[in-house]
């Protein structure tokens, strides 16, 4: 889960079933106390049918944690006037050492962490280019990029047009950041 309406669905179910959590946060459910075998298949089930899935093995858990620190990132680029590098904040929201995520998440998705963020970004570009209230510059800043043009390579490398012609085409191909 990796934006504020997954967790609020699966605080929701949590509730719905009357589980013992003490917090939700992105990739994670804390609980008081270990499910019970029944409470665990029915958590399970009943986060299959919202489309997440319940995580136990260590490296999925990692790469689920990297997935939320990345999206929580984004949001953390258009807020803060002097951003946090990469490194630091996803070391600092999973409390292991980058590069020892960087290879389990590289090993365990065929993408790097870098190369992820760089997709995410480029949705979130699509879904403010959507709104029309921000000029292209705007984006740029807000996401951080060092220029304009350099968001438009990175748009075009990504997508295959440029930004003009995702405009143009109105397009609403937008991936959501929690399936990414």
């Amino acid at each position: 889960m990796v934006c504020p309406r997954c967790l609020e669905s699966v605080s929701d179910i949590a509730a719905g079933l009357k589980l013992p959590v003490s917090s939700v946060e992105l990739g994670s459910v804390e609980l008081t106390r270990p499910l019970t075998d029944g409470e665990q298949e029915k958590f399970g089930q009943s986060l299959s049918d919202k489309g997440f899935e319940l995580v136990f093995d260590r490296e999925t858990e990692l790469v689920t944690l990297v997935k939320g620190a990345l999206a929580g990132y984004i949001r953390h680029l258009e807020e803060s006037e002097h951003p946090e590098k990469l490194s630091v904040y996803v070391s600092e929201k999973n409390h292991y050492n980058y590069s020892y995520l960087s290879k389990v998440f590289s090993e365990a998705t065929g993408e790097t962490i870098e190369n992820h963020l760089i997709r995410l970004k480029i949705e979130r570009v699509k879904e403010l280019l959507q709104f029309r209230k921000w000029t292209l510059s705007e984006i740029a800043w807000k996401l951080n990029y060092s220029s304009v043009q350099y968001l438009s390579n990175q748009f075009k490398k990504v997508t295959g047009m440029t930004v003009t012609q995702y405009r143009k085409k109105n397009r609403n191909d937008r991936i959501s950041l929690d399936s990414l």
